[in-house]
């Protein structure tokens, strides 16, 4: 966008004591013409930027003029403005500091720029929680932010099923997920991961940790959460499924776990329904899962899921006669 290629043109002037507009053209990829109006936009939103005509002429800023973006690419800098104050930030406890990197990004950009910027801002938006769901509650998520930032322990009570458990730990890094915050934290040698709303006290430690040199949050936590997943789809539950059942499968299960069944699944039946093999977790989970699809499913093995779907859908009926 045209907001980028300006701030470019700025930092592209700042790193050369002097540019031709064709050399300058050439750097950002654009025609002379484009360079000349790039050039007249930034003079008239008050950049001091001196040309000179003729042979060996050239294009540079004033001496002793420098933008105060120095380090931030034009997709940065306006991308900075664009966002404002994410509330995943605010809740982090980085809503001041990204406000500040606002102002400045704001006190700096020429008008247009800043209009430009704006205009983006009211396009896109990132809301994190699925629908019908509301983002978690968790009381000491600045807490543990601060911990993780400053690589201090932390003595945190942690509720789990019907009781407490306290444990000192090492925070390594904080994960949004579907509008849930979880804490990856490292106890006894081993990393885990906490929920974040679960913990109910937290007491900061004088002493400090090293973190593990090879640790990369990112593709811990990809890693730990295909393993997680893989832990739950003990169970091949082979299904047969209407054309209704087909299209209503993702809203019901995991979407990625049902596209993945379906793209597997041979062709329907004369009857239109097909059959998909599905990996899920207990017979009795699988069997809840599975009666959201209602008619539009039949359960064919293993014989332990038929059973229990059976049973519960008696049960149901039993309930409303």
């Amino acid at each position: 966008m045209r907001a980028e290629r300006l701030v470019a043109l700025l930092f592209t002037l700042q790193s050369r004591r002097s540019a031709t507009i064709a050399e300058l053209a050439e750097a950002l990829e654009v025609s002379e013409r484009t360079m000349h109006r790039d050039i007249a936009a930034l003079q008239a939103t008050g950049v001091p930027i001196w040309t000179e005509q003729g042979r060996g002429g050239g294009v540079r800023l004033v001496d002793g003029w420098r933008t105060r973006l120095d380090g931030l690419t034009s997709r940065e800098a306006v991308a900075i403005f664009a966002m404002g104050v994410p509330r995943a930030l605010a809740d982090l406890g980085l809503g001041t500091a990204v406000s500040a990197a606002h102002a400045k990004v704001s006190a700096t950009l020429p008008a247009p720029l800043r209009d430009q910027a704006q205009h983006v801002a009211q396009r896109f938006h990132l809301d994190a929680p699925g629908w019908f769901k509301r983002a978690d509650d968790a009381e000491h998520l600045a807490d543990m932010a601060r911990a993780v930032w400053e690589q201090r322990q932390v003595r945190v009570a942690y509720g789990r099923a019907e009781h407490t458990v306290e444990r000192v730990l090492d925070p390594l890094g904080i994960v949004l997920k579907a509008g849930v915050w979880y804490l990856v934290a490292r106890v006894d040698g081993s990393i885990r991961t906490y929920r974040v709303s679960r913990i109910t006290t937290v007491e900061e430690l004088d002493s400090r940790f090293e973190r593990p040199a090879d640790f990369d949050l990112a593709t811990w936590w990809q890693q730990s959460s295909a393993q997680f997943e893989r832990s739950l789809q003990q169970f091949t539950v082979r299904v047969r499924l209407s054309p209704t059942g087909v299209r209503a499968l993702p809203v019901v299960l995991d979407p990625d776990l049902a596209s993945q069944a379906l793209a597997q699944a041979p062709p329907p039946g004369e009857d239109g329904w097909t059959e998909v093999e599905l990996g899920l977790e207990h017979p009795d989970i699988a069997a809840g899962q599975l009666l959201a699809l209602g008619t539009e499913v039949e359960v064919l093995e293993p014989e332990t899921v038929r059973a229990a779907f059976a049973d519960t859908a008696r049960r149901m009926l039993d309930r409303h006669r």
